[in-house]
């Protein structure tokens, strides 16, 4: 089937884009508030221009191009993802979401096709947290749920606020509210993003429609026992929190086996005193525990303090568990994914479900608008790596999808 993107402008866009922040592994660095940051932004903006759009940066950074409707006081159809990395990341990530809106939008212009609803294409600032450890900071100030006691606190390791970064790049954080939108004066969101999954690729597909997105729910669990020489103590006077501390990882992975779409990670452990001929006083581990169903989230967690609990009370152990970090799933509109369907028919493609477990900004999103997210493959699954690739016609099919989507989403 004919295919209406320029899908050799697209992939020239990708690789020169991934130039900037560039080291000599072949790894980007984009973060927030940088020389890199700004140097990519002034690259997206001249792309923005040539496809007709009037390009502006809001006082949290994130870089807008809007693409006038015949109603310009009509709520706005936007379509956003992120053009900064993590520390030596790949250059799809975040960017093909961005660089397949603005290549949609050139496509429309070219086929002097005018919507009726204003579309914006939205670079959001600091989706990757990479920089202040808590990302998602445009989408965040837009929902209204970034605060400015935020951007003084947090902070890189440089000791350098957010608020001051900002400042140093020409944007004032006391005028954050100014960012946050108002629900009605946005009709739905969309976003293409890299799977950094291997679903699709293990399917033989191009393109998934994904249903919804996991929310994560981080736990620091801290198991006590006794210290003791680990000669001199006899197995059956131990009480040894490194034994009870596996019994639990282990559990928990059996746990989130029996989900239909869960997911658990321990991520992190650490012993104390930590050394090789001691039985340790103390173990503490991390668990991140996923799922798109905010109901199986509280079940699973219910069902981790009942473990830990049991667990230390037969071994005569101390247990605590603490709730570190917790954000509410969110599912796509039905409406929404029901014109992505008709939009992978058009482009000649099969229509293909599934989550998604990492976090995006369509997340943050849905609580604004209705939201839709299309998958593009990613080869073997690797991203946040220089290794990070996706095939151009993968791109270039998920791009038309979104084509036709934004055609008919911002329609009358």
């Amino acid at each position: 089937m004919e295919i209406n993107i320029n899908k050799e402008r697209l992939w020239d866009h990708i690789h020169s884009l991934g130039k900037i922040g560039r080291n000599t592994e072949g790894g980007l660095t984009r973060l927030s508030f940088t020389e890199e940051e700004k140097a990519a932004k002034e690259m997206v903006s001249q792309w923005m221009e040539e496809a007709d759009m009037r390009v502006y940066t809001d006082e949290i950074g994130n870089l807008i191009g809007r693409y006038e409707g015949k109603n310009v006081d009509a709520p706005v159809v936007l379509v956003g993802s992120h053009i900064d990395t993590v520390i030596n990341g790949g250059k799809f990530d975040g960017a093909a979401g961005i660089l397949s809106a603005i290549e949609a939008i050139h496509t429309m212009n070219e086929k002097a096709i005018t919507p009726y609803y204003p579309i914006e294409v939205i670079a959001f600032t600091d989706e990757e947290g990479a920089r202040f450890s808590n990302g998602m900071l445009g989408s965040k100030a837009i929902a209204g749920t970034l605060t400015k006691e935020d951007l003084y606190q947090m902070k890189d390791s440089n000791q350098v606020s957010a608020a001051e970064a900002m400042r140093q790049f020409g944007y004032d954080p006391e005028k954050l509210d100014t960012v946050k939108r108002s629900p009605e004066n946005l009709k739905n969101y969309l976003e293409l993003h890299i799977e950094q999954g291997k679903v699709l690729e293990d399917n033989d597909l191009s393109v998934g429609i994904v249903t919804g997105i996991a929310g994560p729910v981080w736990f620091n669990v801290r198991i006590t026992g006794e210290s003791g020489h680990a000669g001199a103590t006899p197995m059956g006077m131990r009480k040894d929190p490194m034994v009870g501390a596996s019994i639990i990882i282990s559990k928990i992975e059996e746990i989130a086996s029996k989900e239909k779409q869960a997911v658990a990670t321990t991520g992190k452990i650490e012993s104390h005193p930590g050394g090789i001929n001691i039985i340790p006083d103390s173990i503490e581990f991390t668990v991140d525990i996923r799922d798109i169903s905010e109901e199986t989230l509280i079940r699973l967690e219910k069902e981790v303090r009942e473990l830990v609990e049991q667990v230390t009370e037969k071994r005569g152990l101390g247990g605590e568990v603490n709730v570190l970090h917790r954000v509410s799933p969110s599912v796509a509109s039905p409406d929404v994914v029901k014109q992505l369907e008709e939009s992978c028919m058009k482009a000649g493609l099969p229509t293909f479900h599934l989550p998604s477990g990492a976090g995006h900004d369509a997340m943050i999103m849905s609580e604004l608008t209705d939201m839709g997210m299309i998958f593009v493959r990613s080869k073997d699954g690797i991203s946040h790596n220089p290794n990070e690739w996706t095939d151009k016609m993968d791109l270039a099919n998920g791009t038309e999808v979104l084509f036709h989507s934004l055609n008919e989403l911002a329609s009358e």
